[in-house]
């Protein structure tokens, strides 16, 4: 009987997990606006006017643009997006295709556009409960990290704006999936086909993200590295298996990067392309003549500049339109809660239990790319920031949403077992610790979409 309550609570949270995050997704995505300039109130999603000219222009014409012409060029800025990695673009461009033949509505088009990202948002949702329940047994804590990613205001706001964050989160969680199975079973067919199809939607998505395709890569030969009277490679595994994720990975990826090197006279980025165009055709507040590097101002004084820090905190955990739809003071203290929460046990079960500090080789290994996967991404947005005078944003800190989230909440795992001088918490107060974090991750999102967002959103109606 208790077995089958457990499996019943089970199908609900499930329910709840999943359904809920539909259901704020769509909310977000039919009612925030969408404006075809730059307003003076600022509530349409970051740049999605000039992001959405790439599925449309392969919408209208059934190829995709060089990002050279006119006609996708981001005014003011001088570039395009056409010129990154569009594989999101691509899919969502052939699905507002396919809608066209029914009607010609820009607003069902932009529907179309954006629901694509709401789909990569279930399926990551997917991605990240089957992670859970390989990372961890305990089911409340397995269900705490599944909200905690899924349910950070600002990751569920990307899976509801066309843009390519969205496909790029979803590739970080089938990486790591991909890596802990190997890392538990051992790497065969079926998750190195998994391990090639992350890597392959993180190439064509997002270069915040590149970190995980080179940790993904140092981890998989790491794998193969035995040390037992001494250091043996498994050759033969590891070709076997790398050759084999190699191929889908070429076959999925290589062809854009040969794409934009004849395209593009070499330039396989697209980062040298984007400057000289920024350089013709770009104002001047937003030339790459006026980025701190070339003011010659240092990266500590950009830091201490508008709060640096403080706002790329606050809207790495909510900040919605174009930052102008933000939470209040307990919404991001309460998360400071709980990232401290979860600080706090790890460094007390790091002094008090000798058994954390137990580790081998491939464990410390693993653990050390995760910590780089979830601090590369800050690396590069800084360099962004200095050198091309990227704004402050938490999105693009994003992908190192799931590492962040894992060791918080292993983290808070620990506090609750934590034993010193033979004293333990009591079960009740864990429960309630946890049922507090749910209600931190369940409550910031569901206080975001209904309680802030949409009622300006109706407020203002849809533009177009």
């Amino acid at each position: 009987m208790r077995k089958s309550k457990s499996i019943n609570a089970e199908k609900i949270i499930c329910a709840v997990y999943f359904i809920g995050f539909f259901v704020m997704a769509m909310t977000l995505m039919l009612y925030q606006p969408h404006v075809d300039h730059i307003s003076e109130v600022p509530l349409s999603p970051p740049d999605e006017y000039f992001r959405m000219l790439i599925p449309k222009f392969i919408c209208e014409n059934g190829t995709l643009p060089t990002g050279l012409e006119e006609e996708v060029r981001i005014t003011g800025c001088g570039f395009s997006y056409g010129l990154y990695n569009v594989l999101p673009y691509i899919i969502q461009g052939y699905f507002m295709r396919f809608v066209r033949l029914f009607t010609d509505s820009e607003l069902m088009l932009l529907y179309a556009g954006r629901v694509i990202n709401v789909v990569f948002g279930l399926l990551m949702a997917w991605v990240v409960y089957l992670l859970g329940k390989r990372v961890f047994k305990d089911s409340r804590f397995r269900w705490l990290f599944c909200f905690a990613v899924m349910y950070l205001p600002e990751g569920l706001f990307v899976h509801t704006y066309i843009n390519t964050d969205s496909c790029c989160m979803l590739s970080t969680a089938v990486i790591l999936y991909a890596l802990v199975w190997g890392y538990q079973d051992g790497f065969d067919y079926k998750n190195c086909a998994w391990l090639g199809v992350g890597i392959i939607l993180c190439a064509l998505s997002y270069y915040n993200a590149y970190g995980y395709i080179l940790c993904s890569i140092v981890l998989f030969v790491a794998f193969f590295i035995n040390k037992k009277d001494r250091w043996r490679i498994d050759w033969n595994n590891m070709m076997k298996y790398g050759i084999f994720t190699s191929v889908i990975v070429l076959i999925g990826a290589g062809w854009w990067f040969v794409r934009s090197y004849f395209v593009l006279d070499g330039d396989i980025l697209g980062l040298k392309t984007k400057e000289c165009l920024a350089l013709l055709y770009s104002l001047e507040e937003t030339s790459p003549l006026n980025t701190y590097q070339a003011k010659g101002i240092g990266i500590y004084q950009m830091l201490r500049e508008n709060r640096f820090f403080q706002c790329l905190y606050d809207s790495f955990i909510a900040a919605f339109g174009s930052l102008s739809i933000r939470g209040n003071y307990w919404t991001y203290l309460s998360y400071k809660l709980f990232f401290g929460a979860g600080i706090v046990g790890f460094v007390g079960a790091w002094i008090f239990d000798k058994d954390m500090r137990k580790m081998n080789f491939k464990q410390v290994f693993f653990h050390l790319n995760m910590f780089l996967c979830a601090v590369l991404p800050l690396i590069i947005m800084i360099d962004y920031a200095y050198t091309m005078n990227y704004q402050h944003q938490g999105r693009y800190i994003l992908p190192s949403l799931i590492p962040i989230m894992y060791y918080t909440v292993r983290g808070i795992e620990r506090l609750a077992a934590l034993k010193i001088k033979n004293y333990e918490i009591p079960k009740l107060l864990v429960n309630l610790g946890v049922a507090f974090a749910l209600f931190i991750a369940i409550g910031s999102a569901v206080y975001m979409v209904f309680f802030k967002a949409l009622p300006i959103y109706l407020g203002i109606g849809m533009m177009l």
